[in-house]
């Protein structure tokens, strides 16, 4: 199931000079806030909004997930606001299930890099609210708070890296039964993006989350995972300052996570408001 994964890449990078020539001409933005698993420490410009869909389908089964997130700047690029909403299916043990997850509002603030520069801290906090059936396995069952700490570094003029830590709290989550405790969740992470070109990069994502689970009345269970994800996106610069970023990546568990294998598809159009 592996092997289609190289073949669209490769029709991915042969398609993207044909494509380009299209393009408006009169200007090349890079690439940049367009990561997938690991987030990047660049808030949106004042004057300028980002809408991302995601799509994340395993190889073997049914589930899968979605997300759309639409980010805002708040006067400046200092403060951002966003909201991101996830539908997904998976299976609870009888039937597949599908529906909205957990929506997650979000304010991150540019910490260092606003003026520029090769060094860019955005912490991030975020409200995660029980928009989900936690009882059908699309949501926590309660309200969550997480934060991140993204920092990215210019390493070259064609080497970026992205580095990541954050935690999850969430009171009073719920399984499926209705048994009811408060888990802990933390995550950390890195990439590196070789800028071939301003609209091509090629990207290489680590991520490892360990996730606290409701087990049963006043207890939970730990489980950790590992994903190394190779991927590719590119970007059409078009008339009137938008900017659209295709990419797709194929996230692949290694330790715990040995064996599990996805396609990840993204999506993203910014543009001046």
């Amino acid at each position: 199931m592996a092997r289609p994964f190289p073949r669209c890449l490769l029709a991915a990078l042969l398609s993207w000079p044909t494509l380009a020539q299209a393009q408006d001409s009169t200007r090349v933005e890079p690439i940049k806030d367009n990561s997938f698993l690991i987030e990047e420490a660049y808030n949106q410009e004042a004057g300028v909004v980002q809408h991302i869909s995601t799509f994340s389908h395993p190889t073997r089964g049914s589930a899968w997930s979605y997300s759309f997130t639409q980010e805002w700047p708040v006067r400046s690029i200092r403060h951002q606001l966003s909201a991101t909403i996830p539908v997904q299916q998976g299976f609870d043990g009888v039937r597949n299930v599908r529906g909205v997850g957990d929506v997650a509002l979000n304010y991150r603030h540019q910490l260092v890099g606003a003026d520029g520069g090769a060094l860019a801290v955005a912490p991030r906090l975020s409200v995660l609210l029980p928009t989900g059936d936690a009882a059908r396995g699309l949501g926590t069952g309660g309200t969550g708070i997480q934060g991140n700490l993204p920092v990215s570094l210019e390493l070259s003029e064609r080497l970026v890296t992205h580095l990541n830590a954050g935690a999850t709290w969430t009171h009073a989550a719920r399984d499926a039964d209705g048994d009811v405790a408060s888990t802990l969740g933390f995550n950390a992470g890195q990439s590196l993006i070789w800028l071939v070109s301003p609209t091509l990069n090629l990207m290489l994502e680590a991520l490892w989350t360990s996730a606290s689970n409701v087990a049963g009345a006043g207890t939970t269970e730990r489980t950790n995972a590992l994903l190394l994800s190779p991927g590719v996106r590119w970007a059409w610069n078009l008339p009137r300052g938008l900017q659209v970023v295709p990419g797709l990546a194929f996230p692949i568990g290694v330790g715990p996570s040995r064996g599990e294998q996805s396609l990840y598809l993204y999506l993203s159009f910014e543009h001046p408001f």
